[in-house]
């Protein structure tokens, strides 16, 4: 049951990515990266259909460890891959591209020698054979060991990028990579837990797994059917233009004194420039009056993500706000100081502040 279960939810993951295509116009990226998907979810449909049809499981361990890193392996390399595109815009590295192909050819090398040294049938189960699996297994945790960091190592420049860009917090528009990273890592841990052992604990585990892939397959057409792509392309694309506006800088004329930097913007926050709604960060640069690498330089001198510092500046008129005008809502305190929404400014103002703005005024008139 369990294999027939997961068959059929294999089966119905291919058909969501293939139906994802007309629900939203894709780009070129985004088109490659959800038909890795289907493949990996097709390889997997026909790994567990495999299994249920000649029963390997019950034959015995070693013969479903045979067919299980026959399979998976490409498996978690080409879900590995799909998340990368999106990542690198389709820019992978030559070893990105063939970690996944070697671990796996090396693990059938040693698979084909142990079936040839032992000179048993092909289903027979023998020491050679076993040292092989145990072997391939290791190789396998390598391998996602590697996309494992080459894939937090692409998030936390992605978030680097949102918030050097944005006014607001942009953390909930990846927290589904973070999740399906967290997945791949739990996913090399618990494959070789779950083909090498036997027993009623083996259904939790693989329960788990169907899940981290339900899960993992479910965020990614999410996230392709949200303006999120969009979104991180533009703060992508202007990182690029920053560095290269800095490069271009240094070679052609001198920056502006840190003293000067710091005048102009004290000037602009003591006149409120910073309570502009959707304040990006080349609309700052511009209306403080230098060149974005400086706003980022200093931003950078002072410690502070972009997003971070707008959002202490907007959280600091708020308290001022909710001190001289305690007959104000939230809304016209939203809109006064900069926030979206009042929703927006109880978020950003309990994790910037540690509390709500309700707590907070009750603070102030209970001194």
């Amino acid at each position: 049951m369990m294999q027939f279960s997961a068959v059929v939810l294999m089966l119905l993951l291919t058909l969501k990515l293939l139906r994802q295509r007309g629900k939203r116009k894709e780009d070129h990226v985004a088109t490659l990266a959800r038909r890795w998907m289907m493949v990996g979810t097709s390889v997997l449909a026909v790994h567990f259909f495999l299994q249920l049809h000649y029963g390997l499981r019950p034959i015995g361990i070693t013969q479903s460890v045979m067919l299980n890193l026959t399979m998976l392996i490409p498996a978690s390399y080409i879900f590995a891959i799909a998340v990368l595109l999106l990542q690198r815009r389709g820019k992978l590295s030559r070893m990105e591209w063939l970690t996944g192909p070697v671990t796996w050819a090396t693990v059938m090398a040693l698979l084909g020698v142990a079936i040839i040294t032992d000179g048993q049938s092909l289903l027979s189960d023998t020491a050679e054979r076993r040292q092989a699996e145990t072997a391939g297994a290791v190789l396998y945790m390598l391998m996602q060991g590697y996309y494992t960091w080459q894939l937090t190592a692409n998030l936390i420049a992605m978030r680097r990028a949102l918030h050097d860009y944005y006014d607001r917090d942009t953390d909930g528009m990846l927290n589904w990579m973070q999740k399906s990273i967290a997945g791949l890592v739990l996913l090399a841990l618990m494959v070789p837990l779950a083909i090498f052992g036997s027993g009623p604990w083996l259904l939790v585990i693989a329960f788990a797994i169907y899940y981290f892939i339900f899960d993992l397959v479910d965020s990614f057409c999410y996230y392709l059917n949200s303006a999120a792509p969009a979104q991180l392309q533009e703060a992508e694309r202007h990182a690029d233009e920053t560095e290269h506006e800095r490069k271009v800088s240094a070679t052609s004329h001198p920056s502006p004194l840190p003293s000067e930097v710091d005048e102009v913007i004290a000037a602009w926050t003591a006149r409120g420039g910073y309570r502009q709604c959707g304040l990006l960060q080349p609309i700052a640069a511009a209306s403080i009056g230098i060149p974005k690498y400086q706003l980022k330089e200093w931003l950078h001198l002072q410690g502070l993500k972009y997003s971070e510092w707008i959002a202490t500046l907007r959280v600091e008129e708020a308290k001022r706000v909710m001190t001289e005008h305690p007959e104000w809502s939230n809304d016209a305190i939203a809109q006064h100081c900069g926030f979206a929404d009042r929703t927006v400014l109880q978020r950003t103002f309990k994790k910037t502040a540690g509390m709500t703005p309700q707590k907070y005024v009750r603070q102030i008139y209970h001194k």
